[in-house]
């Protein structure tokens, strides 16, 4: 597509309606342990941290792609391996000033899982300085690799707290909202095109007068 017809104005537009997606409709989150390589104690043979050091985890909203763990049978017994791909916003990452690479880890649900490949998902409209999103690939990580609890939701099979989220609530382009800071940014919004919705960020709960659904009780 030209680029007298696909403007920063454009680019900011489809950037937004991605984020309002995956944000404000599908929610789905990921956390993200960031490997610290300068204090990790790596092996001067094997050059591999035995004892890996993280930064503390970043919820980041991605587009998981669920898929069946792989069974694999030895002289030990049967191993299932779950493997997925994970779709993360470009600017998102930038906004959070997190530089995703190969060796990380995050979790999603109650597995953990390292990153063994990243790719750029497509350019937009051609313009190779306008990139997507990267598709991440995870491998479920073996017991020792990372020694953390994992972070809710988890599953109905767990008696924690946070093992099944009940509630959610939008983004929209706000600082905060009820849940604390969210670090999201709408482009429209930053560069004065657009105004913060009047409303605000809608929320989700079990109960049937959710503010979601127009009653703000």
């Amino acid at each position: 597509m030209a680029r007298l017809f696909i403007t920063p104005r454009e680019m900011d537009f489809i950037s937004d309606l991605t984020k309002e997606v995956t944000k404000d409709v599908i929610g789905q989150t990921i956390f993200y342990y960031k490997v610290r390589e300068d204090v990790s104690e790596v092996h001067e043979i094997y050059e591999e941290a035995i004892e890996k050091v993280f930064d503390p985890p970043v919820e980041v909203d991605a587009r998981v792609q669920w898929n069946p763990a792989e069974i694999k049978t030895g002289k030990f017994g049967y191993e299932a391996t779950a493997n997925i791909e994970v779709y993360l916003h470009h600017r998102d990452m930038i906004d959070k000033d997190i530089n995703v690479q190969e060796g990380d880890y995050f979790s999603f649900g109650s597995k953990y899982f390292e990153i063994t490949s990243i790719k750029f998902d497509k350019i937009m409209f051609g313009q190779v300085e306008h990139v997507t999103g990267f598709v991440v690939v995870g491998k479920q990580a073996r017991k020792g690799q990372i020694n953390k609890k994992p972070i809710g939701p988890t599953g109905e099979s767990f008696t924690e707290e946070d093992s099944m989220k009940d509630t959610f609530e939008q983004q929209r382009g706000f600082e905060k909202n009820s849940e604390g800071k969210t670090n999201d940014k709408r482009d429209l919004i930053d560069s004065g095109k657009l105004e913060k919705p009047i409303t605000g960020p809608k929320k989700v709960r079990p109960n049937p007068d959710s503010s979601f659904y127009g009653d703000d009780c």
